[in-house]
């Protein structure tokens, strides 16, 4: 009798993570998936032969840098909602948003540079690759823009702070996992190219 009360008991508790936080994380696994994948078939696709060489735009560094610096001023965002330093939040979410639309022109110049290259999507697998790695990243980031300039709302709204995080906390995920995204990516494309 007394198991059967204690497993009715756990049955009762809560999950440990929030819905939306959950639907964030599968989602995430979901995209790790898809560049492990497109990751693998380019690998795979490189050893065949038939692979044009030419050189990455230099603008990726650039870029690079400035994903980074939006992810540090997020992280100061979150750490001043969970403060209630209203103002730094407000700060450090619009200069992410700001080096978050500033990375995908960077993108968009890293499209040009390759155009210059002679290096179109399609013709060769090496280019297509490096179109659809950066392309669909630039997809996401997108979103991670909307979210961003949605938790910005928020803010001014007054409903992120230290008793409402979950926004802001889903928000500094994604960010976060967008940029170590690009950067694998980056990293990826240095050593296997």
């Amino acid at each position: 009798m007394e198991e059967k009360l204690a497993y009715v008991e756990g049955a009762e508790q809560p999950i440990a993570m929030h819905p939306k936080k959950f639907a964030l994380w599968l989602f995430m696994v979901t995209v790790v998936m898809i560049f492990a994948a497109l990751t693998s078939a380019y690998i795979v696709r490189q050893s065949e032969g038939n692979w044009l060489e030419y050189d990455l735009p230099a603008i990726f560094y650039y870029t690079s840098a400035v994903i980074i610096l939006s992810s540090i001023f997020l992280h100061w965002a979150y750490v001043s909602a969970k403060r209630d330093e209203l103002l730094q939040l407000r700060i450090g979410i619009s200069i992410a948003t700001i080096l978050g639309i500033l990375f995908l022109i960077g993108q968009w110049y890293s499209w040009v540079a390759l155009v210059d290259k002679d290096v179109y999507f399609v013709g060769n697998p090496a280019g297509s690759f490096l179109y659809v790695f950066t392309g669909l990243h630039a997809l996401h980031l997108i979103s991670g823009v909307i979210f961003l300039i949605i938790v910005l709302i928020s803010s001014f709204r007054y409903k992120v702070h230290s008793q409402s995080m979950t926004p802001m906390e889903m928000c500094v995920t994604y960010w976060h996992f967008l940029g170590g995204l690009w950067l694998y990516l980056f990293m990826f494309l240095q050593l296997n190219h």
